[in-house]
Parts: structure tokens; C-alpha cells; sequence
């Protein structure tokens, strides 16, 4: 069975604030890629229905590497509650899902580096 790779989800009132932490990311080879785009957020909080404009990063990784990434960007994310979930791509080319392996750690690598 080959290994599964995700688009984890992440939004954030600063695109800048999404593109920095892509960088670092993709840098310490968590994440293959991001895309980022604009979305408007409607949903409770404080007792008060909210609508702002946010960004949302989709992170595209190894299924195996969400709680690493998960915890990464909850320990650097300005919100108390982040929306932070991954979607498993059911349908994927070969040679994609083979750039996104190529491009990330292996989980059992990243517990021994720390990361």
C-alpha cells in the first residue's frame, strides 16, 4: 500500500503571517508546497457571530506528518483555537504523490531531528 499524502488546512487574518510560516515549512521539509488564498470566515466566537476576511493555507504533506505540523503551527499560530485539519487525498497522480514524498521527511526522521 503506498504511504498517503494530505492537504492540511490552516487560516489566519495575515496572508504574510501564512507565507512566512510556509517558508519555514517547506524549509524544515514538513510541508512539500502551500497555495494561499483569500476566504471570508463566518462563525461564532465570543458569543457573537463574526465575518472577517482570513487567508487559508493548504499545505500539501504526508498524511504520517500531520501531528508534527499540527504542532508546529499551533505553538507559532497568533489564535487561541486555530482551524488547523487535513483532508487525505484520495486521488492523486503517481508522479505528484512522489514529488510530495520526495520533498518531506519521513516521520520517524523527523522524531529523531526534533523537528
Amino acid at each position: 500500500m503506498s504511504e498517503a499524502i494530505c492537504e492540511l488546512n490552516v487560516t489566519a487574518d495575515d496572508a504574510d503571517w501564512l507565507a512566512a510560516l510556509a517558508r519555514t515549512l517547506v524549509e524544515e521539509r514538513l510541508v512539500a508546497c502551500a497555495n494561499i488564498l483569500p476566504v471570508r470566515s463566518v462563525y461564532r466566537w465570543d458569543s457573537a457571530t463574526q465575518d472577517h476576511p482570513e487567508s487559508r493555507a493548504a499545505f500539501h504533506t504526508r498524511l504520517a506528518l500531520f501531528d508534527q505540523v499540527a504542532a508546529r503551527v499551533s505553538e507559532a499560530h497568533p489564535y487561541d483555537v486555530p482551524a488547523l485539519f487535513a483532508v487525505p487525498l484520495a486521488a492523486v497522480s503517481d508522479s505528484y504523490r512522489l514529488w510530495v514524498l520526495d520533498q518531506t521527511q519521513r516521520p520517524n526522521r523527523a522524531e529523531r531531528t526534533g523537528a
